[in-house]
């Protein structure tokens, strides 16, 4: 079989020394294709010369492949597959660009999807329209405490799934993989209603989109199951990374202070072997820009494109997670509870800190 040609959109810079602008999550996937015999990295495209160049060195890559303009190198090179490693703010264009540009058969783009509702939905619709595979890198699904988890969780160990309780990071950039993960718990089904509210008392912008400093949301899926996220530091209402409560008994996976995985049941718990995998890596990294968790993103994308199976990273299984994100923000504008589907044109959290209505300078901490 011959390889799949690949070219990375938005090298970004230096990825040993990261960012709140940017990971250079380009070199992340470019070392996940290079691991796989089904991919060639032919090219790459940024705004900056000196960035596009020092990924070109890093990877092999020839002066023929590298290109300040995308849709330049869309034209010249016609990858079969593209990543969308730029900022989340230009991924809609970045992406639609690529379908419409007939040459490319699948993408692969970064998380969070977009930074408003709509952008997410129209990126989904224009790889539809256009039979262009379209997955985001929710690299997470891949680590062994989230899938012996989940293999634990179908084998019945825990009874029947009641709730799922999240603790780490925030609702936004870190809930785009445990929301993701809340979802392939249960089985990817998407959420009936969200109720939310925030705290924004110190300014937080991460690849130009604010950040809440707190949040507690509720959420329920369309089989009975609900969701809750509390974060925030000092904030989280559970006593692990990431809960699962069931009939029967608990599953709980750590971020680093504890085992990455215990099973509790019937008044005993149990540490569960991951094969020394944490949260955010596997135990044979080493040297890498990226973890092991890329390489088996990558793969599920390519195995997706060459069996036609629809990846458990689609598109369509991301608008389920950026649902309940942009509806939390809209449950907080709202003052209530927001019955899905969602109906927004905006990002809510946006709207409320550029209207004014949500203003850090403006929130006293002594009161």
């Amino acid at each position: 079989m011959s390889q799949y040609t690949v070219a990375i959109i938005g090298t970004g810079p230096d990825p040993r020394n990261p960012t709140v602008e940017g990971f250079a999550m380009g070199y992340r996937h470019a070392e996940a294709y290079r691991n796989n015999e089904d991919c060639r990295l032919v090219a790459c495209a940024d705004l900056v010369p000196e960035n596009a160049n020092a990924f070109a060195d890093a990877f092999d890559l020839t002066e023929d492949g590298i290109y300040a303009d995308y849709e330049d190198m869309l034209v010249a090179v016609e990858p079969d597959v593209v990543s969308v490693t730029v900022p989340p703010a230009i991924h809609e264009q970045v992406v639609v660009d690529c379908a419409r540009s007939g040459v490319v058969d699948a993408v692969h783009c970064e998380k969070p999807m977009a930074l408003t509702w709509p952008s997410t939905e129209r990126m989904v619709q224009a790889c539809w329209r256009r039979d262009v595979q379209l997955t985001f890198n929710r690299q997470r699904r891949f680590g062994r405490p989230f899938t012996e988890a989940d293999r634990l969780l179908d084998a019945g160990e825990i009874g029947a799934l009641r709730r799922i309780e999240i603790g780490w990071g925030d609702f936004f950039d870190t809930g785009a993989h445990t929301v993701d993960l809340a979802g392939m718990f249960n089985d990817d089904r998407p959420a009936e209603w969200v109720i939310a509210q925030l705290d924004y008392r110190e300014e937080d912008v991460r690849f130009g989109a604010h950040q809440e400093n707190q949040m507690f949301a509720q959420w329920r899926y369309d089989n009975g199951v609900h969701g809750v996220l509390s974060t925030g530091a000092g904030a989280s209402l559970t006593d692990a990374a990431i809960v699962l409560r069931g009939t029967n008994g608990t599953l709980r996976i750590d971020v680093d202070d504890g085992p990455m995985l215990e099973l509790e049941r019937d008044g005993r718990r149990e540490v569960i072997d991951v094969d020394g995998e944490t949260m955010h890596a596997t135990a044979d990294d080493g040297d890498r820009f990226g973890s092991r968790f890329h390489d088996r993103s990558i793969g599920d994308a390519i195995d997706a494109l060459r069996t036609g199976e629809e990846s458990q990273l689609s598109g369509r299984i991301g608008l389920n997670t950026a649902e309940i994100l942009f509806g939390g923000y809209e449950s907080v504008r709202r003052r209530g509870r927001v019955d899905l589907p969602l109906d927004v044109d905006d990002s809510p959290l946006e709207a409320m800190v550029e209207s004014g209505a949500l203003s850090p300078s403006e929130i006293d901490d002594e009161t």
